[in-house]
C-alpha cells in the first residue's frame, strides 16, 4: 500500500545521518507506524513480546550525580544504600521471574564501576542465572578490560549500559563522567565478545534534534546495539528531573519507530515509565516495533505494570510473550 510521503529506504549504519533520522521524525505518524511494521515483520514476528525481569542487586549511595536517578548519593531521595545481595537471594529472584513468565533476567548494580572484590559474586551470579536457561543482562556502570573478561568468561550474554542521551545535552544530566566515558565501556564489552544493551531516556528537557542525535549514535555503533532499551523519564522527588515536563506520548512512539527502522535486527525494549503509559500508547509502541518489556511491579527503584495487567493486554492485543530463553 502507498503512503502519501516516502521516507527513505534502509540502509546500513554508518549511512544514517542526522539529517536523514530527523526526516523519519518529520514523517505523518501514520506513515511511520506503516514503515516501522514492514521492517519489524521482516527480523520479528510481529506478535511476539519479550517479557524480561529487573532486579536491583545493589541499590542506592551511587558516586555519580545523574539527574534523572533516585539511587545517586548526590540526590535527597528516600532510597536507602543497600549492599551487594547474596548469590542466592538472586537466584531465588530470579526462579520467581521465570515462573510469571520471564525468558530474561536483568541486573543492575548503583555503582560508577565495580570493585574487583565484587567480581566473583557477580560473575557466579551471571552463570547461575543462565542455567535456569534465562537470557542474562546485567549493568553495572564502567568496566575495565579485565571486569568486562570476567564478564564473558562466566557467560554473560548483554550487558547494558545506556547513553542516556545525545552526547550534547549529556553535561546537563550528568557532570561526573563524561559521555566518552559510556562509550569506552561499551567499546570494552564488545571486546570481550559481549553483546551490548544500550538505549536511552526520552523527557529529560531533550529537543527533538537531541533525541535525533541519540539515535544516529546507537545506530552508527558497530554493530549498532542488540537492544535498545527506550525509557521514558519517572520524575522522582528530590532528584533535579524532578519537575522535567512530560513528554507527549506521541513523541514515544516515534523515537521507537525510528529506532525499529534504523536498527532493524535489535530488540526495542520498552523499558521504565510503562506504569504511566495507557494501553493505547503501549500498543501504539508494540506497533512502532518495540518487542520486549520488563514484568513485576518494580524496575531498579521505580514503580512497573503488574504482570497481571501485563497478561491481560497481551491477551486483549492478540500478543504473545516470547518463548525461547535464549537468542543467537
Amino acid at each position: 500500500m502507498p503512503t502519501n510521503r516516502p521516507a527513505p529506504r534502509a540502509a546500513a549504519p554508518d549511512r544514517w545521518s542526522a539529517a536523514r533520522i530527523g526526516a523519519l521524525y518529520e514523517l505523518p505518524l501514520m506513515d511511520l507506524l506503516y514503515q516501522a511494521q514492514q521492517v519489524h515483520r521482516r527480523h520479528f514476528d510481529a506478535n511476539d513480546i519479550q517479557v524480561a525481569a529487573l532486579l536491583s542487586i545493589k541499590t542506592g549511595g551511587c558516586a555519580e550525580d545523574c539527574g534523572y536517578c533516585s539511587q545517586s548519593a548526590h540526590h535527597a531521595t528516600p532510597i536507602k544504600a543497600t549492599k551487594l545481595m547474596a548469590v542466592a537471594e538472586v537466584i531465588e529472584a530470579a526462579q520467581s521471574a521465570k515462573a510469571r513468565g520471564a525468558t530474561r533476567f536483568c541486573m543492575g548494580a548503583a555503582w560508577r564501576s565495580p570493585k574487583d572484590r565484587d567480581m566473583p559474586r557477580l560473575a557466579e551470579m551471571v552463570r547461575e542465572v543462565r542455567a535456569l536457561g534465562m537470557e542474562t543482562c546485567i549493568t553495572l556502570g564502567m568496566l575495565s578490560e579485565a571486569q568486562a573478561q570476567a564478564l564473558q568468561q562466566a557467560g554473560l550474554d548483554f550487558y547494558n549500559h545506556n547513553l542516556d542521551t545525545s552526547a550534547d545535552f549529556y553535561p546537563r544530566i550528568v557532570s561526573t563522567h563524561r559521555h566518552e566515558d559510556r562509550l569506552e565501556t561499551l567499546a570494552r564489552v564488545r571486546r570481550a565478545g559481549i553483546r551490548v544493551c544500550c538505549g536511552g531516556i526520552l523527557g529529560m528537557g531533550e529537543t527533538r534534534a537531541q533525541r535525533v542525535a541519540l539515535i544516529e549514535q546507537l545506530a552508527s555503533l558497530d554493530p549498532a546495539p542488540e537492544s535498545v532499551p527506550i525509557n521514558l523519564l519517572i520524575p522522582i522527588q528530590g532528584t533535579p528531573l524532578e519537575a522535567a515536563e512530560p513528554l507527549d506520548p506521541f513523541e514515544l512512539v516515534r523515537t521507537i519507530g525510528v529506532a525499529r527502522i534504523t536498527m532493524p535486527t535489535s530488540r526495542v525494549r520498552l523499558s521504565a515509565g510503562r506504569e504511566n503509559m495507557d494501553d493505547a500508547v503501549q500498543a501504539l509502541c508494540f506497533m512502532a516495533g518495540a518487542n520486549s518489556v520488563f514484568c513485576g511491579s518494580r524496575l531498579l527503584t521505580a514503580g512497573n505494570p503488574e504482570a497481571g495487567h501485563d497478561q491481560r493486554l497481551f491477551s486483549r492485543l492478540g500478543l504473545r510473550a516470547h518463548a525461547a530463553a535464549a537468542e543467537a
